[in-house]
């Protein structure tokens, strides 16, 4: 199988020849960009398939990067900056960042976060191949066109938000959703009360899938930021 190719978006020059040297040390292929520009020319032109980015670039906003990026690809985008407050990470997230690993950083934890991503493209790749019309996910089953869920061979008894917010997370398995996120894909909007409803309607879905809120098995928190749906084995 040949190895990723990965869009490295750094202006550190040490930074990015650190990354460069472990992707070569473990033969994957690559692409460097030192400006917000140049990073949406390369991605849009080789179509990498994992994009390294930091967000502190000369030209632009990483952020906005992302953004543009998102326009008309959903090629992963790990995010590896220094700014480590929860509202640079949030800001990432909904862009449309589907991880965020802050700096400083260890080369393994990089090559974990990379393995997982391409881990994760290629399930969701096996997946759209099989039946993009069916989701299923260990013992979750959905029918989006029915408009029905199962879980373990019997209906699961979901109201009209419940069904809206499983099919987001689904659709999106391994990928943190955040609140703002979540809130605009199903009320169109984000308001504080929104954000309060939101985890409202998570307590009673989970107790539909979950067998206990300390038994995660579907859906997983990340306090203050979001949710996840897990991939199930």
């Amino acid at each position: 199988m040949n190895k990723p190719t990965i869009l490295v978006v750094e202006d550190d020059a040490p930074v990015r020849n650190l990354m460069i040297t472990t992707l070569k040390t473990h033969e994957y292929k690559y692409l460097t960009a030192p400006t917000g520009q140049e990073a949406v020319m390369l991605a849009s032109s080789h179509n990498p398939d994992v994009v390294f980015l930091d967000l502190g670039l000369p030209d632009m906003d990483g952020i906005d990067v992302i953004r543009q990026i998102r326009s008309w690809s959903n090629m992963p985008i790990i995010v590896i900056s220094a700014r480590s407050e929860d509202e640079d990470k949030i800001s990432a997230l909904d862009a449309g960042a589907d991880d965020y690993l802050t700096k400083p950083f260890s080369v393994e934890e990089l090559l974990a976060r990379l393995r997982v991503t391409i881990r994760r493209l290629s399930m969701m790749n096996t997946d759209t191949g099989a039946d993009s019309s069916v989701y299923i996910n260990g013992n979750l089953k959905i029918d989006f066109p029915a408009g029905c869920a199962f879980l373990n061979g019997e209906e699961l008894k979901l109201t009209p938000i419940e069904f809206k917010l499983l099919c987001l997370l689904a659709k999106n398995t391994g990928k943190v959703l955040t609140h703002t996120y979540i809130t605009q894909n199903i009320w169109g909007r984000s308001w504080d009360n929104d954000v309060a409803s939101l985890r409202v309607f998570m307590v009673t879905l989970r107790k539909k899938l979950e067998q206990g809120p300390d038994s995660p098995e579907y859906i997983q928190t990340h306090v203050g930021i979001g949710y996840r749906m897990l991939r199930v084995e």
